[in-house]
């Protein structure tokens, strides 16, 4: 069984976003850059299916800047088998949308042929939430989100899923797409032999054009500005004081 991961190039989630002057959108400019969270955690349970013996190859697929190579290589030290890069833009600021980016992996998952599809369910960038739900409609392939635990045979795929108030447990058919959630794994950290392995690993480079895919953009930024400070809080000497502050305030913003 063939496998393939699609992982986006993020800001780091420990590094604090700042917004860009003109307010167009978050400033990516000389800052560190990491694979999104979301997507280790599918690349991850790829490899431990591929270690059960269940699958037999992984395929990481980027789609980005050139810098993406970067995140590849690190799938590829995790243990991904080789990776493909769709080079579809040359400005780190430019987000695909994930209408294009669900385009691009349909075009690609055609060209490979893989039985499962394992995505991070949203990226920390943008919060869309959007991409695996539009893969599935554009395949007509089964989906499944929000995984917290896989269980994968050779012709159905087990799929438990965090739902509001609780789990709810679904069986679908292969192939399929399965967006997954933070509590379905804990990602490996790559060791350092296996990063020397990586370099040597086959990374195949591609443009949108050559899958006939149009990347025009559909959505525009309009503004994008930091949330407001908080206001400080203050100090009452006892609940009764605490008491006529809150009445006092109440109903005001």
């Amino acid at each position: 069984m063939k496998i393939l991961v699609p992982v986006k190039r993020v800001l780091d989630y420990n590094v604090k976003a700042k917004v860009k002057a003109d307010g167009s959108g978050v400033d990516l400019a000389n800052v560190k850059m990491s694979m999104n969270p979301f997507d280790e955690i599918a690349l991850e349970e790829a490899i431990r299916l591929k270690e059960k013996g269940v699958a037999e190859e992984i395929i990481a697929v980027s789609i980005g800047v050139q810098q993406n190579q970067e995140t590849l290589r690190t799938a590829l030290a995790m243990g991904a088998d080789r990776a493909i890069l769709i080079v579809a833009s040359t400005d780190v600021n430019v987000d695909i949308e994930p209408l294009t980016v669900s385009n691009l992996l349909a075009a690609i998952v055609k060209k490979e042929d893989p039985k499962l599809i394992l995505c991070g369910k949203q990226a920390i960038d943008n919060d869309f939430n959007a991409t695996a739900q539009m893969l599935s409609a554009k395949l007509d392939w089964p989906q499944a989100t929000f995984a917290s635990e896989i269980d994968l045979d050779k012709d159905n795929c087990k799929v438990t899923r965090e739902i509001d108030g609780g789990l709810q447990t679904i069986k679908i058919n292969l192939p399929a797409v399965v967006s997954v959630d933070l509590r379905l794994n804990e990602p490996r950290y790559a060791s350092l032999p296996n990063i020397m392995k990586a370099k040597r690993k086959p990374l195949e480079e591609m443009k949108p054009e050559d899958l006939a895919v149009d990347i025009s953009p559909r959505l525009k930024i309009l503004e994008t500005k930091e949330p407001e400070t908080r206001a400080s809080g203050i100090i009452v000497e006892n609940v009764d004081e605490l008491v006529e502050k809150i009445k006092k305030n109440a109903g005001r913003n």
